[in-house]
């Protein structure tokens, strides 16, 4: 019920305050009730109920911090730049397995540099792909292939982020979503924010001098192949260009996380 018109010039205070409120509810045993069914429907290990496991608390607090972050400052200021009431946003919270990744990826399956659909375009980090979608300083290693024959892969620039987000044991993430891109003239994506339960990623330099996808031909060769053939599996499917996240584990298994159209 916070009056944040009232505030508008700056409503940074009260916006704070509102994120507090959320971080300190405590859900109900109807709420954890419906949690623990939709772990098991899913296929999701239960973390415990919160407030009597470790586990469990730490979930219900990424929960929280996820909606929470409906109220964060740059998401409520680009709402009022829009001419958007910010009660019009809708927050869900998505929950996925973290797979503990030695690469994340996001893949186009049109060029979206040149708009040639006849050619995919992926960039490639080390550790989650927080790094790579996120405000984090350096370049992905980049490619480009031909979809006649992807093996004739061009890498475009090599990878300079000096750091990467790795998990240590098996988790998951928390992830907003809201209705913010469904909305006539607002840009919702990266608005809110995505948290993974527990001690989260750990951030560890990356180096380069002995790392495969610089010194290792051979192994980038394969790595950016099969990131390629999946893509052009997914858009045969989808019948439409895509727009492709993914991971590939320390064992060498590719994970696709979402895929939606290439807009």
């Amino acid at each position: 019920s916070a009056d944040l018109g009232a505030c508008a010039s700056d409503p940074s205070t009260l916006l704070a305050q509102v994120r507090q409120v959320v971080s300190r509810l405590v859900p109900t045993s109807d709420a954890v009730s419906a949690l623990r069914e939709a772990f098991c429907h899913e296929g999701l290990a239960w973390p415990g109920d919160p407030g009597v496991s470790e586990g469990g608390s730490d979930a219900w607090a990424a929960i929280t911090g996820v909606w929470a972050s409906k109220w964060n400052d740059r998401a409520y200021l680009s709402c009022r730049k829009a001419a958007l009431d910010h009660s019009a946003i809708s927050m869900a919270v998505l929950c996925q397995q973290v797979v503990q990744a030695r690469y994340a990826f996001v893949l186009h399956t049109t060029n979206p540099s040149t708009g040639n659909d006849q050619e995919l375009y992926a960039e490639v980090v080390c550790g989650l792909g927080e790094t790579l979608v996120g405000n984090y300083a350096g370049r992905a290693l980049s490619c480009s292939a031909p979809k006649a024959d992807v093996s004739q892969l061009a890498v475009r620039s090599f990878p300079s982020k000096s750091v990467g987000l790795f998990v240590d044991c098996p988790t998951f993430i928390f992830r907003s979503d809201s209705n913010a891109e469904d909305l006539e003239g607002f840009a919702g994506a990266g608005l809110y924010d995505s948290i993974v339960m527990g001690k989260g990623m750990v951030p560890r330099a990356v180096d380069y001098s002995s790392e495969p996808l610089v010194c290792d031909i051979v192994a980038r060769t394969e790595l950016l192949t099969k990131i390629a053939r999946v893509g052009l599996c997914i858009e045969e499917i989808m019948g439409s260009a895509q727009d492709i996240e993914g991971v590939v584990d320390f064992e060498g298994n590719l994970f696709v996380v979402q895929t939606r159209p290439q807009v």
